[in-house]
Formats: structure tokens, C-alpha cells, sequence
């Protein structure tokens, strides 16, 4: 069985970039990539809360077309209050281990991101990665590779 693969707000502002940077580029590409093999791709609600609020706080309205089409084509992960109370437990054992993930105040979306993640995978029965940018806070948690790292079987 394929893994799930579930993009984080890094990724997801690659792929929605519609400028053509050569990283930016070379995301696109790998998203068709692993789509077209029949990998299943999953927009998280945290992702898309953090890209969307740099696109509407900076006027880009380009932006959030593409994001917009993106999301509508790729399956779109709401978070839950289950999701909310795992990633609770996620910033409390980050904390507890002198290791915390965000600001002490902060939200903390790679918690929430985290959380998203585990309970979709512990629900679904399916094995799940985050694509990132950055792997070290999530890896703590969750599968997670840097996205060009994750190819079709």
C-alpha cells in the first residue's frame, strides 16, 4: 500500500508559488509526479490556514486562486477536536522533554500539523508523511521527509 502523502504550509507555498523559482519548479513537478502514480495527497486545514492568511494579509490574489485550486483538486483534511486534543498532548510532551516546537504562546501549527496527521493515519488505517520543508520538528511525532524524498513505490 502507498503511503499518504500530507503537505505541510512549506510545501504547499511551492507548489501554489506562480512565480517559476527553480525549487518552486521542481515541487510542481514532483506533486504531478507522485500523483499521476496514484499517491494519495492530502491538504491538511492547518497547512492551508497558514498559507492562506500570508496570501490574504499580503493582497495576493494569485496566490490564492492557485491555493484555492489546488485544495479543490487534492483531499482536504478539517481538523477535529480529536486532532486539537492530540496536538495538545504533542506541545505538552515537546514542552515536558525541554523541546518545544514554537514560541511558549504561539499556536503552534507544526503541533496542530502533527496531530492532523496521526489521528487522519490512526483513523484511516493508512501510513502517513508529511512532506516538509523542515523536518525536524514533526519527525518528533510523525513520519516526515523532506518532500522531494518521497517517491512512488
Amino acid at each position: 500500500m502507498s503511503r499518504v502523502v500530507v503537505l505541510d504550509s512549506g510545501v504547499l507555498g511551492l507548489v501554489t508559488n506562480p512565480k517559476p523559482a527553480v525549487e518552486a519548479l521542481r515541487c510542481a513537478r514532483w506533486l504531478d509526479t507522485i500523483l499521476a502514480a496514484g499517491m494519495a495527497v492530502v491538504v491538511p486545514e492547518i497547512a492551508d490556514y497558514e498559507m492562506r492568511r500570508e496570501l490574504l494579509r499580503a493582497g495576493r490574489v494569485n496566490g490564492i486562486r492557485r491555493l484555492n485550486a489546488l485544495t479543490s483538486h487534492l483531499f482536504y483534511l478539517p481538523i477535529t477536536t480529536d486532532m486539537m486534543l492530540q496536538a495538545a498532548e504533542f506541545w505538552a510532551q515537546a514542552r515536558r522533554q525541554g523541546r518545544p516546537t514554537a514560541a511558549k504562546d504561539a499556536l503552534d501549527g507544526d503541533a496542530i500539523l502533527a496531530a492532523q496527521t496521526a489521528v487522519f493515519s490512526a483513523a484511516t488505517g493508512q501510513a502517513a508523511v508529511i512532506a516538509t520543508t523542515n523536518v525536524g520538528h514533526l519527525s518528533r511525532f510523525v513520519a516526515a521527509e523532506i518532500w522531494g524524498a518521497i517517491m512512488p513505490d
